[in-house]
């Protein structure tokens, strides 16, 4: 029989309170998120009002209601006075100019950046326009129009015919009937089921003989991939030159025809922070733009002057307030405190990564999160969240501050070099070699080596992918 026993432990915790969860959860929202996430506890709590610039007022007011938070709260007051204390006459100078290291910096030099929404037009809208415009009976019409619903980004059909009759109502042989006349909308090849018709509905396109062409689709496109040219002539009876010429106009061809229309492929980003030289010095300061403004309603204070009446009559009422109070007080302080916590870091950055902002990505060094940990005095966690979703302007571009963190590869010399140099590395050597005799693998661990630094074949073969950088037997051209 198991013997039962009684003993005592100390463990230290964290406890997860409401302020610290949503400073946490403040801090991975990007800035669209944040953005968001404020204009909806504006619209949601009473409290909280919108300006276009806090004056002294405010800060005494919000003042006021956290010290009145304080004493109706007293479990609170650890929160409020942890490591990374609340400042309030910080919070209205931060809150009221843009946060940067020198403020002799004109504001108006940071480049604004709108997020607009692209308005090209899509591919099915398109599509749809050339049923209208085909002379087409209400018949032909109707079919036109479903086999165009399926129509897929790319451009293809990939639903089988018998399931669009299943689901449309119609017959197979009426699909079949009006597919010719879609495969001859623009963009040429779209309408394809498989890539192999859609090469071949592009080789119709074209105003000359066709033939050859089409054969070589049809027959021989595994060949074709593989580079066996002399085998495909051989099976073709035409001279390999031919097959040449006939596979430069292969490859001029578009595999996803609708690709030109597809508005998710285009992505715009907002930068968080913008790092910008001035002089010898990099100067970091944050996005505010289109971030609202906020302070305490004037609607607290009668509260507060009638904090023990209110309480008596109306508890309920009391308790509202008092926790939409309390609701408004955290969420500006975690604002501020994400705010400085993005700034620390993006200042630790450029420390780390000057000659980066000096020199470009091929002179990035490695950096891990403990780096920028140790360096503002923050946990490891805390840096990776900041990281999270965020991006930075930069001299050299636009970047996700994730970028700047890399594993590192020694050189010879005894230095290491970020992982992305040596990426941005492989992928120069790539662009510069004859493409009749293409970098394989091994030549280009012997090219590194030659410059001091060891990598083995299967990284080099792992950043290839990465890059989406063909292996040489597929990069290489005959012609």
């Amino acid at each position: 029989m198991a013997k039962l026993s009684q003993s005592l432990s100390m463990q230290q915790t964290l406890r997860m309170t409401p302020q610290l969860q949503q400073a946490i959860k403040l801090l991975q929202l990007s800035r669209m998120e944040l953005e968001s996430a404020v204009r909806k506890e504006l619209e949601e709590n009473p409290i909280l009002e919108e300006v276009m610039e806090l004056k002294e007022d405010d800060l005494k007011a919000t003042k006021e209601a956290a010290t009145e938070i304080e004493k109706t709260q007293e479990s609170s007051q650890d929160d409020l006075r942890r490591e990374d204390d609340f400042n309030w006459e910080n919070y209205y100078e931060a809150s009221s100019k843009p946060l940067m290291q020198n403020n002799h910096v004109n504001s108006d030099e940071i480049m604004n950046y709108e997020n607009v929404m692209p308005t090209q037009q899509t591919l099915h809208d398109y599509l749809q326009w050339q049923v209208k415009m085909a002379g087409f009976n209400d018949e032909e019409e109707l079919m036109a129009t479903i086999l165009v619903n399926y129509v897929d980004d790319d451009g293809y059909i990939k639903t089988s015919f018998d399931q669009i009759a299943e689901d449309e109502n119609v017959t197979v042989q009426d699909l079949e009937e009006i597919l010719p006349f879609v495969q001859e909308f623009d963009p040429p090849g779209v309408g394809a089921r498989d890539l192999k018709e859609c090469l071949i509905i592009q080789a119709k396109h074209l105003e000359e003989d066709t033939h050859d062409l089409v054969q070589l689709i049809q027959n021989h496109l595994k060949d074709l991939e593989k580079k066996h040219f002399d085998a495909i002539a051989k099976t073709m009876e035409i001279p390999v030159g031919d097959v040449h010429e006939l596979c430069k106009i292969i490859y001029s061809m578009e595999p996803k025809p609708g690709r030109s229309y597809a508005i998710h492929d285009v992505h715009y980003v907002t930068p968080d922070v913008y790092i910008y030289k001035v002089g010898d010095d990099y100067l970091v300061s944050l996005n505010e733009d289109g971030l609202p403004r906020l302070r305490v309603s004037n609607l607290y204070k009668n509260v507060m002057k009638n904090s023990g009446e209110s309480k008596k009559n109306d508890p309920k009422a009391h308790d509202y307030i008092q926790d939409k109070l309390r609701s408004a007080i955290w969420l500006i302080k975690s604002i501020h405190q994400r705010n400085r916590t993005i700034f620390k870091v993006s200042e630790s950055i450029v420390k780390y990564q000057k000659d980066f902002f000096d020199k470009g990505p091929a002179f990035l060094k490695p950096m891990i999160l403990r780096d920028i940990a140790e360096d503002i005095g923050m946990h490891e966690s805390t840096v990776s969240r900041v990281t999270s979703s965020k991006y930075v302007h930069t001299p050299q571009g636009i970047f996700e501050l994730k970028y700047f963190f890399n594993s590192g590869i020694s050189s010879s010399e005894g230095d290491s070099l970020a992982s992305e140099a040596v990426k941005l590395k492989i992928k120069d050597m790539v662009n510069k070699e004859d493409p009749k005799k293409p970098l394989s693998d091994q030549q280009i661990v012997d090219l590194l080596k030659k410059e001091g630094l060891v990598i083995a074949r299967r990284t080099v073969a792992k950043y290839r992918d990465v890059l989406r950088i063909q292996p040489s037997s597929r990069r290489k051209k005959v012609f």
